[in-house]
């Protein structure tokens, strides 16, 4: 026993909120057959040693799921600009009956403008164009729109008062 004086320097102090506080560790101490100082090392220890071990980990998933999200949003944003180009050629398949001035057979109405047209019951060339989702850059469109309105027009289906489309059917 060449050191039998305790180092101060090693000694650290705990202020328990209540005596029945201390109690509860001096008995959760005795449980583990322990001294509540050896207790109290043994159970910060572990906490710690899980908080150093698992930090490391957290941030290489952290930092996966980053690349992955963003693998993923550029993915979206290349799908979204793609589904617009068929969305856009769509339209104009379906419009090219309409645009063709001497266009001989049966053509069909654009069920997106019979639906806006019913469900709104009355609305401007504009309103109808956003509603649409037609640029009024799209002149093609445009006039591929107007062909369908004179034609619902010519069966009373629809009503233009002063610029107004009324849907009448």
């Amino acid at each position: 026993m060449a050191n039998s004086i305790p180092d101060k320097t090693r000694y650290t102090y705990v202020y328990h909120p209540s005596r029945p506080h201390k109690e509860r560790w001096e008995k959760a101490a005795a449980k583990a057959r322990t001294s509540l100082s050896k207790f109290i090392i043994a159970a910060v220890d572990e906490q710690i040693d899980e908080k150093e071990e698992l930090a490391p980990r957290h941030v290489r998933e952290l930092d996966g799921l980053k690349n992955e999200v963003k693998t993923l949003r550029e993915d979206l944003q290349r799908k979204n600009v793609l589904l617009e180009r068929y969305e856009a050629e769509l339209k104009r398949y379906r419009a090219t009956p309409w645009m063709e001035a001497d266009f001989a057979g049966s053509r069909r109405l654009s069920e997106d403008l019979v639906s806006v047209l019913k469900a709104r019951g009355q609305v401007d060339r504009f309103q109808l164009l956003e509603a649409l989702g037609i640029d009024r850059r799209e002149t093609d469109l445009i006039n591929a729109v107007g062909g369908q309105l004179e034609t619902l027009e010519g069966f009373g289906m629809v009503k233009n008062e002063k610029g107004v489309l009324r849907w009448v059917a």
